[in-house]
């Protein structure tokens, strides 16, 4: 199943100015988006490692 996240406009424009109300908006909205959840937890360990250090997001712990 594709998911829009690796292509969202909001990511993206947090990619380029993360302190924007923009940025800051969809920073808060991954805590709860099922979507991004979805798409957070279909990705490889390193691939979630990855995006854990890039957006500081602690939620959805790795399965061990």
């Amino acid at each position: 199943m594709a998911h829009s996240c690796e292509n969202c406009k909001f990511r993206a424009h947090y990619d380029r100015k993360p302190k924007s109300l923009m940025g800051r908006f969809w920073r808060w909205h991954i805590n709860f988006c099922p979507g991004w959840k979805a798409f957070f937890t279909s990705q490889s360990p390193e691939r979630q490692a990855e995006l854990r250090e890039k957006y500081q997001f602690t939620k959805y712990p790795l399965q061990s």
